[in-house]
């Protein structure tokens, strides 16, 4: 019996703020900006890629490359997509313990 596979598409498990969030803080950590960029490319499917499209002058075709697994977004782009999706980017310092060298 041969079992047929579908592929799996993160983006239709992020249906609620809390999914979206624990999803991006979880792209934050792995400080990896392709995967970031990846996980924002996700979260903007989720959401409607046309309305992002619509809420950020860009279009729908340079979002999906942009935002895509090979994709390279300019720092302009993700901030406006960001904003669109209602995530904030924010900065705090970490406390770094000096050495005993």
């Amino acid at each position: 019996m041969v079992e047929k596979l579908t592929n799996f598409d993160p983006a239709e498990g992020l249906n609620s703020d809390e999914a979206i969030a624990a999803f991006m803080a979880e792209a934050f950590a792995s400080e990896d900006a392709g995967y970031i960029a990846h996980a924002l490319g996700v979260v903007a499917r989720a959401k409607g890629m046309t309305q992002i499209a619509s809420e950020t002058g860009l279009s729908r075709e340079q979002l999906y490359r942009s935002f895509s697994e090979n994709g390279n977004p300019t720092l302009k782009t993700t901030i406006a997509v960001m904003k669109a999706l209602g995530i904030e980017l924010t900065a705090k310092s970490h406390d770094h313990q000096p050495s005993l060298a």
